[in-house]
């Protein structure tokens, strides 16, 4: 069974860095804890029974959008066995300015759904009146078309009545002529 004792510096109190280091350290298998550090690192101590410790120090060099492992420094030791899980120390008051953080981001969250909400529905009325105008548009010009549509009726039926008052008139003047039966 081995031990590690890391030290771990960069952007990563605050962002959930530690709550990343405890689900890694479930997944491995290991026991141990980790703590935030009064100058902005982080405390990690690690054990493990197979081995697993250089895939851990791997893993827990987190570089994302929130968390930024600058360094990690690592002293090997033996095990003592000490601990059943891998869980978070906190120092005292640490929870209290956590939860007025988490206030504090909720209220700013709350601040910003309100007045995007605010802006979308002007947007969504703007939307919606450009809607109408097009609708009434269409409306104008579906009428336009039915009108020159019965326009053309009427124009085709006086068309199709001459025509067929002069084939009549030259099928009498071929019967009269003699030239159609």
């Amino acid at each position: 069974m081995k031990k590690i004792r890391a030290v771990v510096s960069g952007t990563i109190q605050n962002v959930g860095y530690r709550a990343k280091v405890i689900t890694i350290a479930k997944v491995l298998g290991l026991t141990g804890f980790v703590q935030n550090l009064d100058d902005g690192r982080v405390r990690i101590i690690a054990e493990s029974e197979d081995g697993d410790l250089d895939r851990f120090i791997d893993a827990i060099r987190i570089k994302n959008t929130l968390i930024d492992v600058e360094a990690v420094e690592v002293e090997y030791a033996d095990a003592t066995g000490d601990f059943a899980d891998f869980y978070e120390l906190v120092s005292g008051g640490e929870t209290d300015e956590r939860l007025d953080k988490a206030a504090e981001y909720l209220k700013k969250l709350i601040d910003v759904t309100e007045s995007g909400f605010g802006n979308l529905n002007a947007k969504m009325d703007a939307m919606l009146e450009g809607q109408n105008v097009m609708i009434a548009k269409q409306n104008e010009t579906t009428e336009e078309i039915r009108g020159l549509r019965e326009d053309m009726k009427s124009y085709m039926d006086r068309k199709f009545g001459a025509i067929e008052d002069d084939l009549s008139l030259i099928k009498s003047t071929l019967k009269a002529s003699g030239m159609l039966n």
